[in-house]
């Protein structure tokens, strides 16, 4: 199978694919050959417990206010933070005020799909 085909070069707001996962809104904005970009759209009453992903993730904070805790820290994140957490890494992510963040997954993540 030609990796490329499913490939979403440019995607138009209009046709992002808004979906869901574990109760958390989210838009998939692009996808590559290798890499995956969401918008993840982030309530209050959202709850990401610890887990981890074969998927190195990489985000920015556009809205917001978050704590993300792994490898035994917390960091506060809000408007214009950035984070990565390699791949296999155990995480959580609470929601402290609800806003908006830009997710980059790699490989791409085919539960998000």
């Amino acid at each position: 199978m030609n990796k490329a085909i499913d490939m979403k070069i440019v995607v138009k707001k209009e046709n992002a694919v808004s979906k869901q996962f574990l109760g958390v809104d989210f838009v998939v904005l692009s996808i590559g050959i290798d890499t995956m970009v969401t918008k993840m759209i982030y309530k209050p009453t959202d709850n990401v417990p610890f887990h981890n992903h074969p998927n190195e993730q990489s985000g920015y904070i556009i809205s917001g206010k978050y704590s993300l805790k792994l490898n035994g820290q917390e960091y506060l994140l809000s408007s214009g933070d950035a984070y990565s957490i390699p791949a296999n890494i155990e995480h959580s992510f609470e929601i402290i005020e609800a806003g908006e963040v830009i997710d980059v997954f790699s490989p791409i993540r085919q539960d998000y799909l």
